[in-house]
């Protein structure tokens, strides 16, 4: 059985503070928010179940800044490809830090889940993208 991490967002993280001081249900959160839409949930229906399977996997939970998100959606956009959406470069932004920690060890292998794509969430980024006018070309790559 893998070890389980539950991920919040640092002004959104009933779950973790719960898992923090060994409880086994969280509190409500007041005054959440984070870009993270999706992952603002300040008092989950199933925390107990999230609780108890990160105690019954000795996994961990983790509140990631809303900077790191930004900087993981960048990251996931430069390097694969993918617009993945805040909550998912949340999830990447846990794993980055678990590995710097430690917690996350050489040789292990690690699944990091997306659930939306970043599209929902274009006011995170801030691009600039040309204009163009009819007939006109595209610019040359440097």
């Amino acid at each position: 059985m893998p070890r389980l991490v539950a991920v919040q967002a640092e002004h959104c993280a009933p779950i973790v503070k719960a898992w923090k001081e060994k409880k086994r249900e969280s509190e409500f959160w007041p005054n959440a928010h984070t870009v993270a839409f999706g992952i603002n949930v300040p008092k989950a229906l199933g925390d107990f179940l999230v609780l108890e399977a990160v105690y019954e996997t000795d996994g961990c939970a983790i509140a990631v800044n809303d900077e790191a998100i930004l900087a993981e959606q960048w990251t996931a956009a430069e390097l694969e490809g993918a617009f993945i959406c805040p909550g998912g470069a949340a999830a990447f932004a846990a794993a980055r830090q678990l590995r710097e920690s430690g917690w996350i060890r050489d040789g292990e292998t690690v699944v990091v889940l997306n659930t939306g794509t970043g599209l929902e969430y274009a006011d995170t980024v801030d691009v600039h993208p040309p204009v163009l006018e009819p007939g006109d070309m595209l610019p040359k790559e440097n």
